[in-house]
């Protein structure tokens, strides 16, 4: 299960969406959270679904990689399921029992969510599968430059380093804790089977020497980075600089126009 978590992994790959400036990538991926979200009935989530597969397939990024992160929150899109499931009133029963009842609209809820949550996965992972952590450090600072208007600029280039380093670990940490899986295994754990509460007792033996792991890694990584003379973002410069191309205009304009169709299929339907 670990192994199908690749959320914060970089596809190399030849495509619009990995030249474009990642700042307007960032703005854009919350233009489509927003018309997601604006979504209110099935035409328009449709239209929404259709416009992120699109995006899908102009990343050049194997569909087989954003399946494995569905795949990594299956538990929680059922869960979701369930939960609205039970949340339809006015319509057709389907199914009753004690005081609960499954009415159509509850399905439809029920559907409608998962699809919803979907789509948000699908729209984040293209950001981080186009996007070099670099990038997107530069990115986020960028975008939040003018805090130093309010004396902030070291805590926004500390602000961006922190999430892009956390982001960066995400698969090394998923490498680590499923090395330490297999090596409870093979001294005779048993991690798979027994009822909840159980199951919750023998994370216990994982998660401690994930966690030492984890604050051995970050005192590596701070050590390096003195060794290397970081000193924040004073007196920083960069290397590559981020210039806006018509290539950014072309997809920003198609993203607005997606929204206006979201927003003009809500107000017709």
């Amino acid at each position: 299960m670990l192994r199908d978590i690749t959320f914060g992994q970089y596809y190399q790959a030849k495509s619009p969406i990995h030249s474009a400036d990642p700042r307007i990538k960032m703005i854009l991926m919350i233009i489509f959270i927003v018309f997601i979200f604006l979504s209110s009935n099935m035409f328009a989530l449709l239209f929404s679904f259709v416009s992120v597969a699109l995006v899908i397939a102009v990343s050049k990024v194997p569909i087989k990689l954003y399946l494995k992160n569905m795949k990594a929150i299956l538990p929680i899109l059922i869960f979701t399921a369930i939960i609205n499931l039970f949340y339809g009133d006015g319509s057709t029963v389907l199914v009753e029992f004690w005081k609960l009842s499954i009415t159509t609209e509850g399905v439809f809820k029920a559907i409608f969510m998962a699809t919803r949550i979907m789509l948000l996965i699908f729209i984040s992972s293209v950001l981080t599968y186009t996007t070099t952590p670099n990038d997107l450090t530069d990115a986020i600072e960028s975008l939040l430059s003018p805090l130093r208007f309010l004396g902030l600029k070291n805590a926004v280039h500390t602000l961006a380093m922190m999430m892009t380093i956390a982001l960066r670990f995400i698969p090394t940490l998923i490498e680590e804790a499923e090395k330490i899986m297999n090596a409870q295994k093979a001294r005779g754990a048993d991690l798979e089977s027994g009822g909840i509460i159980e199951r919750v007792k023998a994370l216990i033996p994982i998660l401690i020497p994930l966690l030492i792991s984890s604050v051995r890694r970050a005192y590596e990584l701070a050590e390096a980075m003195e060794c290397r003379c970081y000193n924040g973002g004073e007196g920083k410069t960069r290397m590559k600089q981020m210039k806006l191309k018509m290539l950014d205009l072309y997809l920003s304009v198609i993203t607005v126009l997606m929204l206006l169709g979201v927003i003009l299929i809500n107000i017709i339907l």
